[in-house]
């Protein structure tokens, strides 16, 4: 049996039925068939307006770019808005509203911002009193492994909140289940769960179809390598936005990268090699200049463990390029990793990767409540 993501749970989403609709979404909300949530909705309910994520309801834009604060969208004539980077509270803007539905199909990242998205949204709806209806999707990097140490307080941002590992496995449905009974949100929530999906379930075995995420995130072998590797982002080497590989390919111009990948391969991580890689990005860091560095190959997603990948490479590429790699000013390394030692190196590697050990498998058993699936 194939999966369905919440949207084709057609018995289950009645519950939508004589509501006053907005919805929260962007590309990823299909159904199996690749209809859009917003024209299934607009067509068999009363959808009354859309709320985009980062990136735009409809995946137009870079990261860190903004929607308009308010436009209309063409295909629907429904009245959107940006809740990335809305300037009017969005608990005003749900007049006439009855509740609020978020189908939203994210990486299981902690640094993805669209589950802090769905947070907004529980706040507003908690303050209006009316309900978040969560169609729930499977989460790609499946719901068994966890993995990375937890955000600590003082750390909470736009890229992570609410005391998450990096790697948390839990579906939408189940996180706002989560942020109800551990972070004070109090929210009603509703879900329209998956039929079929199983929590030792990598993307691949769903049958879903992949529908990118956000534009560098384009495979889901790009997803879970994101795990680990988008601590580059708060370093001054590429972490291959520009390139057809974003998050797959690490380097700049003076990497050397036989020496990267031989380091790096000798450290024998579980599912995963490094090859050499030479490539110029069309845009972001070092556009238009040849840079040097690895791809990291997933050989198996069930053993692979990125974020434990992601910390050896960082560790290899300060030890081989000395004063030539730097954090970035704005210490945004430090909102990634949810702490302060990457940067300060006040920790070791293992010493980082043994406490995130501890610390992941105690939220494993203490999210177990809040889990749907088996």
């Amino acid at each position: 049996m194939q999966v369905l993501a919440g949207i084709d749970n057609s018995d289950a989403l009645q519950i939508l039925q004589g509501k006053r609709l907005a919805l929260l979404t962007n590309p990823t909300g299909v159904n199996a068939s690749l209809h859009h949530t917003a024209e299934i909705l607009h067509e068999q309910f009363d959808l009354r307006m859309m709320f985009g994520p980062e990136h735009g309801i409809r995946g137009e834009l870079q990261a860190g770019d903004g929607d308009p604060d308010a436009w209309t969208d063409p295909i629907l004539n429904l009245p959107c808005y940006s809740i990335y980077q809305h300037k009017t509270p969005l608990a005003d803007l749900l007049d006439g509203v009855d509740a609020f539905v978020y189908d939203i199909m994210d990486v299981g990242a902690r640094f993805y911002t669209y589950y802090i998205v769905m947070g907004d949204a529980m706040e507003a709806c908690a303050q209006r009193g009316i309900p978040l209806v969560v169609l729930d999707r499977p989460n790609p990097q499946g719901g068994v492994t966890v993995e990375g140490t937890l955000i600590r307080d003082g750390f909470w941002s736009g890229v992570g909140r609410y005391g998450l590992p990096v790697r948390y496995g839990l579906t939408p449905l189940e996180l706002a289940r989560y942020i109800v009974g551990e972070c004070g949100i109090s929210c009603e929530v509703q879900g329209v769960s998956c039929l079929g999906w199983q929590r030792k379930m990598q993307f691949a075995e769903t049958g879903l179809p992949w529908v990118s995420p956000s534009p560098n995130i384009p495979t889901p072998e790009s997803a879970l390598v994101y795990l680990g590797t988008c601590f580059f982002e708060g370093t001054n080497l590429s972490e291959g936005r520009g390139t057809t590989h974003p998050f797959e390919f690490i380097g700049a111009p003076f990497l050397d990268a036989q020496e990267l990948a031989a380091r790096m391969n000798a450290h024998r991580l579980p599912g995963i090699a490094w090859r050499p890689v030479h490539f110029t990005p069309t845009f972001h860091k070092f556009a238009g200049e040849l840079c040097h560095g690895v791809q990291i190959h997933v050989l198996n997603r069930f053993e692979a463990r990125p974020f434990e990948a992601g910390l050896w490479l960082l560790h290899e590429t300060q030890k081989m390029l000395g004063g030539q790699f730097v954090f970035r000013t704005d210490k945004f390394v430090d909102k990634l990793f949810g702490d302060d030692v990457l940067r300060t190196g006040t920790e070791s590697i293992p010493d980082i990767l043994e406490r995130a050990r501890h610390e992941s498998a105690n939220f494993l058993e203490r999210t177990s409540q809040y889990h749907i699936y088996g």
